[in-house]
């Protein structure tokens, strides 16, 4: 879909991730959507038409019948984090909770909810519109402590 969306003259963004699967047989690293069912594309609206017109695309997702753009500071930290090879993964969507600032790492400046525990920590990086988000393996070293819990200051 995103070659497609690509040879169409759009710019389209497919984020993947590995993950382990086994058969009975044997087991194998695959690459997987991170967020199945969606191929992110930067399109305007009155340019609609001739994206619902590949094979494929079903609609563009927004509220009721307008389509709504996901903030690009969201799609950039899911690009940010692959582009570092971090271990990524889907996980449910977080509106509540600690919310940090990676302060230094591959992945510094990224803003997230942390969840896990000592040994495994991850920041949780959200698409608000499409209710969806990933979590990145993180050191918890990485956490700005100044910043280490956001939450409170943007909750009241």
């Amino acid at each position: 879909m995103a070659a497609a969306l690509r040879s169409k003259g759009f710019e389209a963004f497919l984020p993947l991730y590995k993950r382990q699967h086994r058969w009975s047989d044997r087991a194998k690293v695959i690459e997987e959507p991170l967020f199945p069912g969606y191929v992110f594309c930067r399109f305007n609206a009155e340019d609609r038409l001739s994206l619902l017109t590949i094979p494929g695309v079903m609609h563009a997702a927004g509220i009721g019948n307008v389509p709504t753009a996901l903030a690009d500071a969201e799609i950039l930290a899911v690009r940010e984090a692959l582009r570092a090879e971090a271990a990524v993964e889907p996980w449910p969507f977080q509106e509540m909770g600690q919310r940090i600032r990676l302060g230094s790492g591959p992945l510094q400046g990224l803003e997230g909810f942390l969840v896990g525990s000592d040994d495994r920590q991850r920041i949780v990086l959200g698409l608000t519109v499409l209710k969806e988000s990933v979590a990145v393996e993180i050191d918890g070293a990485w956490i700005d402590p100044e910043v280490r819990s956001l939450s409170a200051s943007r909750t009241e």
